[in-house]
């Protein structure tokens, strides 16, 4: 029987995480899974008739102040506008209280394909509302504000945070070249799953592909997309294609995207890039500036993800890594040849590791001998209760076990400094262990209060930390209690 992700399990990914059902799909079916289809459906009902509900109980109904008009969106070849409020409703997100606001026309874009909602103002001579954010509900173009407007009846003055739609429109077109690039680097299998457009960064966050990618194919995605940038190509923008004709002329599609009978065609180059896509774009590419490919890593079985940034942003984050070489070097005297410079500091640093390696190991000796010399016997048994410092956890180990190997009669307690840390250690030899009189981990546990420490281990062996050094004597005064 195969494994199934149910379908309250699917609906998490998607409600929690932000994965479409389609992806979840995807990797259940790469790593032999189902997914419970109609149980993800149920859920989402469930989740629609609780919004409704609490749509109903939180904010009541929407309250219009003019015609109920279907709002004109302009936000394509325009910042600003002057509209009037269609209608609005009061939300409580998180105890805070918000107002979402609808226009009869606006220029801000409303979260969608990845891409984040516009901010921007709502003004008029007397008052100026801040529209922290631009999201879609049920075709409705709605804006959030922390305040309502005091003349819900007047003509406002609505403009687009221009440096941000600027940055988010950079991003969101370099999604498209990197995406096209990808495919003529890695093949035509590579299928752009999903993306993240802000105007701090963009990610193309999951696309198909079937292993990491190369540093030398990174760089060729990077070369191509800047290359193209360079080209300052103009930006072919089509509405209300027919999505078959879209398709015939090559569009590529959001994977899981569910499009209409007509289609928005973004196009930068023919030859290069052609994408459905209801996004904001830059009018030429030159406008991006340069992009930077800061990351690329494993979201899932044959599926990648890809990080990168442009234009200020780019600039920032090579000005930060050109600062921090800077740096490098001076913290390296200089040198003409900064990476040969760093190898032979780590070729040194491991020969110093080896050779204080080799002077733990001596040290250890010196001292697992002196500790045999201590030995005393009692009751049929070889008896060592020291207090010892040594330089780390390993060294302690060791010493034990080169102790339990000497005599197979041993009751070894040691209390050491580690490194300015208190730690206890027990070991029981062979014959001393079969006997079963002494449990290493009990008696470890037990010493351990004497350092405010806890700890445990094997019946031969255990070994235990605490934070109060000063207490290490007080262990070899339990120790002989216990013994």
């Amino acid at each position: 029987m195969t494994p199934t992700i149910t379908g309250s399990q699917a609906f998490e990914l998607y409600d929690t995480f932000g994965f479409p059902f389609d992806l979840t799909s995807l990797i259940a079916r790469e790593r032999g899974l189902s997914v419970d289809e109609k149980g993800f459906q149920e859920e989402m009902a469930k989740q629609k008739s609780r919004s409704k509900a609490d749509a109903t109980k939180e904010t009541g109904d929407w309250i219009l102040v003019g015609d109920d008009v279907k709002t004109e969106f302009i936000g394509y070849e325009h910042l600003t506008a002057e509209a009037k409020i269609v209608k609005y409703r009061k939300v409580k997100q998180k105890n805070k209280e918000l107002f979402q606001i609808v226009l009869n026309k606006t220029p801000f874009y409303a979260e969608s394909g990845g891409q984040v909602g516009d901010t921007g103002v709502l003004e008029t001579a007397n008052e100026k509302i801040v529209v922290t954010d631009t999201r879609k509900e049920n075709e409705l173009i709605v804006h959030y504000s922390e305040t309502l407007p005091e003349n819900l009846s007047a003509t406002y003055f609505v403009s687009v945070n221009e440096s941000k739609r600027r940055q988010t429109m950079n991003n969101h077109s370099a999604t498209h070249l990197l995406h096209a690039a990808l495919r003529q680097v890695l093949g035509k299998h590579v299928e752009q799953k999903g993306s993240l457009v802000n105007d701090k960064n963009f990610c193309v966050s999951i696309f198909s592909h079937f292993a990491a990618m190369t540093d030398a194919e990174l760089e060729k995605v990077e070369t191509i997309v800047n290359q193209k940038i360079r080209e300052n190509i103009q930006l072919n923008e089509q509405r209300n294609v027919p999505l078959e004709k879209a398709k015939a002329l090559g569009a590529m599609a959001l994977f899981g995207e569910k499009y209409g009978e007509f289609v928005r065609v973004i196009t930068f180059d023919p030859k290069f890039s052609v994408e459905l896509c209801g996004g904001t774009h830059v009018p030429f590419t030159g406008n991006i500036g340069l992009l930077k490919i800061v990351s690329e890593s494993s979201v899932a079985a044959g599926v990648r993800r890809i990080e990168a940034v442009t234009a200020d942003e780019a600039q920032e984050y090579l000005n930060d890594n050109l600062k921090l070489l800077h740096e490098i070097k001076s913290v390296l005297k200089n040198p003409k040849d900064v990476l040969a410079s760093a190898k032979s500091l780590m070729e040194e640093k491991h020969a110093l590791e080896k050779k204080l390696e080799v002077m733990y190991q001596q040290q250890a000796n010196l001292l697992k001998d002196e500790l045999a010399g201590k030995a005393t016997k009692s009751n049929g048994y070889t008896i060592i209760a020291e207090k010892v410092s040594v330089p780390n956890s390993d060294s302690l180990k060791n010493i034990a076990y080169a102790l339990r190997n000497q005599f197979d009669d041993l009751l070894l307690i040691l209390a050491a400094d580690v490194d300015g840390k208190p730690q206890v250690a027990v070991m029981l030899g062979e014959k001393t262990e079969a006997a079963k009189k002494y449990h290493a981990g009990n008696m470890v546990k037990e010493l351990a209060k004497e350092i405010e420490g806890g700890g445990g281990g094997q019946p031969f062996f255990a070994t235990a930390g605490g934070k109060k050094l000063e207490g290490l004597d007080q262990v070899l005064v339990r120790a002989k209690q216990l013994i």
